[in-house]
């Protein structure tokens, strides 16, 4: 594979001014003189090797230790098609920080509007975020104390079978296994028992049932279906997936009387047991002995008597004929959402000779049988599981602390592995943070969990636990069985609630002003800096490495020191970048820095040898690598829709925009960079089916505006693609400015499949504009800027004082609340009012620079440390 000086040397688009001497960007040699620091932040590389380096063998290039000569070296060559930085940027990027300038942050749309100086994040309390669930619920911590597995006392004497009948009614019911000797009060009388066993099964049915049936399914079906239709299908779901029994007073096992005229009178009575011994006596004498599959028993092909004897459910819902195979796919949509995968539906045209389709609604076979709740065949947890669901869904509230090493820190104290906990969205370090979290439970039941999250080993008291903050920032709570886990973006949003400290602005109405604006227009949908990490070593540069396949830039720069970094981490960076000894350094470097010690080990198992940096690399989690090529990706955007708001403004659409199609709009919107691999239900009109199934990203129907449909949208419709294979480019000029940006840093625009199935990108479309959902706002005064001004939940619940407002304060705070979609950045709607800097490091300075420090401690006790 060429260089990347080769492939840059050789594109029209390098700026003939530019020398190649000065581009040299790494002596990339080995991946073996590097390590990993953050696990939540996105690495991304386009670096240059002089042409000496370019020349060694891959033996010569591990021998030498790589070599960084400064920061704007390791950006993408892209970056001189941003423009010219400001003028404060020179001496920032020469102490190796990354500015928004950097990542193609550049522009303001309410440019007619002052800035307001404020402080963003100063202390952790500053940033509350709660996520919205796709119910529109907003997530709470609401409460501390241990949870109980029992629904009720008398749960515990509910004998299997009801038990059964109570989860078909309630997927979300708790129940309790009997693992207890029963109580006196239990065995008093085996019809009492019955009674109140039939008494709970009955009150469930009728206090659930407008659970278990919301409104919500009625308004969503009542788009396909006829009323008749949908009580046919509400009763089908109340039922449960077993149907009810109904008695055959003994004649469902007899044998059916034959139509062949061959079968004797007396065979046609003759019950099957006999049948069946009867051949067997004949055929297989002296084979009684045999197992396995020729037994029908649990072998391959085989079946347990009772599952070859149980009938299948005749139940079904047949829709009325309908034309319209949009209306179909439709409906096939609904009933995925609705019914979480319990019911599947297919398509039904051999009935029609007109291609008049119906859809067919049935239980699906994974809610059925031994194997409903469990997820079917592909399920490999063996563990016994009781009466419980497989799932416990808990509320975690963290504080300083990414969502990564959060959940890593939970997996430690639970005792389980990183994939049994999933989230629907990760959250911002610099704050504190609230969402839900799935975990795969095993034999933990909600009391296991609670007691090893809260230190109930030993570690902590009760009353510690209930008194006390949560450990290393972490606090779980609110713990509930569920059937399913979580998947990213399987939410509809977050609330955010952020504090802006000392902010000085003349006249002060500029406040009402500045954020009425953004509650109208909206602000620039930039991937916010949180996207790009916080280090020196760009997180975007890494992942065009990875991109271009350059594996040995991409581990040399995951290695390379940073600045700021804990003593520990530089301890163990020097261990392996200067002294070369891998035990050493894996010894030092702490386990949060994950993609680090994941090379690093990959080459002691390699025993010292680099060449293999690939195999290295493909060590760090997933999920992890595609954040640094998701870095490139937004890099590029924020880049490119920077050039569309410098060059068009940003109050309506112009010739060349990219919009959604109005009518018919197909596929799906990947709005997060996320996995084009995750698991989808499958999509496709024709034998729908309930199994979740991988399926590549399916791109939306876009349209390239001219002046004549210009006029039919807003500046809200308009969206520019993240880079890859699938994706639409805008016309025009900016089209070509895009493509110009991929060419330099070394990609073909019109061909970027990777042979690394984790690196195909299918790519995106993003809105340029995003609009609040909700937002409000309100001017507090303050003297300490150690008093909080916003209160988490977790202090709610254990009493600390609320925070008080001091109305004759020196100082002023902007208190601003507001509901954003998924993957968008409160800290970018922030920057179109204070027109600042958001970097941490630009705010940091602020922060030790700021007047109110001066009156820290004046007012009261200091009730969380202050972000530094």
């Amino acid at each position: 594979m060429s260089s990347t000086q080769d492939r840059v040397t050789n594109s029209d688009e390098v700026d003939s001014e530019e020398p190649q001497a000065k581009r040299l960007k790494l002596d990339v040699p080995d991946a073996q003189n590097v390590l990993p620091e953050q696990i939540s932040s996105e690495q991304s590389m386009d670096v240059e090797q002089t042409p000496e380096a370019a020349t060694e063998t891959a033996l010569d290039q591990a021998a030498e230790p790589a070599k960084i000569t400064s920061f704007e070296t390791l950006l993408p060559p892209s970056r001189v098609l941003l423009g010219t930085p400001p003028a404060s940027h020179a001496q920032e990027t020469s102490a190796g920080h990354t500015l928004e300038f950097d990542v193609g942050i550049s522009e303001y749309i309410s440019k007619d509007l002052p800035s307001i100086h404020a402080i963003i994040k100063q202390r952790f309390t500053d940033f509350l975020v709660h996520e919205v669930n796709l119910d529109g619920e907003v997530i709470h911590v609401t409460s501390l104390e241990m949870p109980q597995s029992e629904v009720t006392k008398q749960a515990e004497v509910i004998p299997e079978e009801a038990n059964t009948t109570l989860e078909a009614v309630n997927p979300d019911l708790t129940l309790v296994p009997k693992t207890e000797e029963p109580s006196v009060s239990s065995t008093v009388g085996t019809s009492e028992t019955e009674e109140k066993t039939e008494e709970k099964v009955e009150d469930a049915r009728k206090e659930d049932d407008s659970e278990t049936w919301p409104e919500r399914f009625d308004t969503a079906l009542s788009q396909y279906l006829s009323e008749p239709r949908i009580a046919q299908l509400k009763q089908m779901y109340l039922e449960g997936p077993e149907p009810p029994f109904v008695s055959d007073s003994g004649w469902g096992s007899r044998q059916a009387k034959p139509e062949s005229a061959e079968a004797g009178p007396s065979q046609a009575n003759v019950p099957e047991e006999k049948i069946e011994a009867e051949s067997l006596s004949k055929n297989d004498r002296g084979k009684r002995g045999k197992r396995g599959r020729d037994r029908g028993g649990r072998g391959r092909g085989g079946a347990r008597r009772g599952d070859r004897n149980k009938p299948v459910d005749p139940r079904k819902v047949i829709s009325d004929p309908m034309e319209s195979k949009t209306a179909r796919t439709g409906l096939h949509k609904i009933i995925r959402e609705l019914f979480g995968g319990k019911l599947e539906s297919e398509t039904d045209t051999k009935a029609n000779a007109d291609d008049d389709g119906t859809v067919v609604i049935k239980w699906g076979k994974r809610g059925q049988g031994r194997d409903a709740g469990r997820g079917g065949r592909g399920n490999k947890d063996d563990k016994p599981r009781g009466t419980y669901p497989p799932f416990i869904h808990f509320t975690l509230q963290k504080t300083n602390r990414d969502t990564q090493d959060a959940l890593g820190h939970l997996s430690r104290i639970l005792h389980c592995s990183n994939k049994d906990i999933t989230v629907a969205g990760t959250k911002d370090k610099r704050g504190v943070t609230v969402q839900r979290v799935a975990l795969r439970r095993g034999n933990k039941t909600v009391e296991d969990v609670w007691k090893m999250a809260n230190g109930q080993n030993g570690r902590k008291t009760l009353e510690e636990a209930l008194t006390q903050r949560g450990e290393r920032g972490v606090r779980i709570s609110d713990l509930k069985y569920r059937k399913a886990g979580l998947d990213l973006g399987m939410l509809k949003g977050n609330v955010f609630v952020i504090t802006l400290r000392n902010v000085q602005v003349e006249p002060l109405d500029t406040i009402d002003r500045a954020m009425e604006f953004l509650k109208h227009k909206g602000f620039i949908n930039y991937y916010g800096m949180q996207r790009f990490g916080t280090a020196s070593i760009p997180t975007h540069s890494i992942g065009l490495a990875f991109l271009q396949s350059d594996w040995q830039k991409a581990a040399s720069l995951i290695l390379q020191h940073r600045p700021g970094e804990h003593p520990d981490v530089v301890a163990a960076r020097d261990a392996w970048l200067v002294e070369k000894d891998l035990d050493k350094a894996l010894q030092l470097l702490p386990r949060r820095v994950v993609a680090e010690r994941c090379i690093l080990e990959s080459y002691k198992k390699m025993k010292g040898d680099t060449r293999n940096a690939m195999g290295a690399l493909s060590t760090i989690p997933r999920t992890l690598r595609l954040m640094y090529v998701h870095a490139y990706q937004s890099y590029v955007w924020n880049a490119i829709v920077s050039e569309r708001v410098r060059v068009h403004g940003a109050d309506k659409p112009v010739a060349g925009d990219l919009v959604y199609e109005k009518e018919g709009e197909g596929g799906r919107v990947i709005e997060d960079g996320k996995d084009e691999d995750e698991e989808m239900p499958d999509a496709e009109e024709e034998g729908q089916s309930s199994k979740r199934m991988k399926r590549t990203w399916v791109a939306p129907r876009v349209k390239i505006l001219n002046e004549e449909d210009v006029d039919k949208y807003t500046i809200f419709d308009v969206l520019i693609p993240l880079p890859g294979k699938d994706v639409a480019y805008p016309g025009g000029a900016l089209g070509e400015r895009y493509r110009k940006f991929l060419k330099l840093d070394g990609l073909d625009p019109d061909n970027l499949s990777s042979k690394h199935k984790d690196y195909n990108l299918s790519g995106s479309y993003r809105k340029i504009i995003h609009q609040p959902k909700e937002l409000s706002w309100s001017v507090l005064r303050y003297t300490d800027p150690d008093v909080s001004l916003a209160q988490t939940d977790e202090d709610k619940l254990l009493g600390f004082e609320p925070p008080v407002v001091d109305e004759n304060g020196k100082f002023v705070a902007l208190q601003v609340e507001l509901q954003l979609g998924t993957a968008a950045y409160a800290t970018m709607a922030l920057r179109e009012v204070t027109k600042t800097e958001t970097s941490s490091h630009y705010q940091t300075s602020l922060t030790q620079s700021s007047s109110d420090q001066a009156f820290r401690g004046t007012v009261g006790k200091i009730t969380d440390e202050m972000e530094m």
